[in-house]
């Protein structure tokens, strides 16, 4: 499973923002699509609000990728 550590620059990012930050979708309307195929958990549980505010120390899931959110 491929680890990505990200660091915030501000208190939050929202989950489509965030896999696009990361590079597993090439903007924040594809990022939201990942969210309503049911693709995307946070700290385990399934996210279905596409701009879910994810902060630092949570855990984000899309496919076999882990993005672990670290505080900037």
């Amino acid at each position: 499973m491929p680890n990505i550590e990200f660091t915030l620059e501000g208190e939050y990012v929202e989950v489509n923002q965030l896999l696009k930050l990361v590079g597993l979708c090439d903007s924040g309307g594809a990022g939201k699509m990942l969210v309503a195929d049911g693709l995307v958990k946070v700290d385990r549980q399934l996210e279905t609000r596409k701009t879910a505010k994810i902060r630092a120390g949570q855990v984000v899931l899309c496919g076999d990728v882990r993005i672990e959110v670290k505080a900037g």
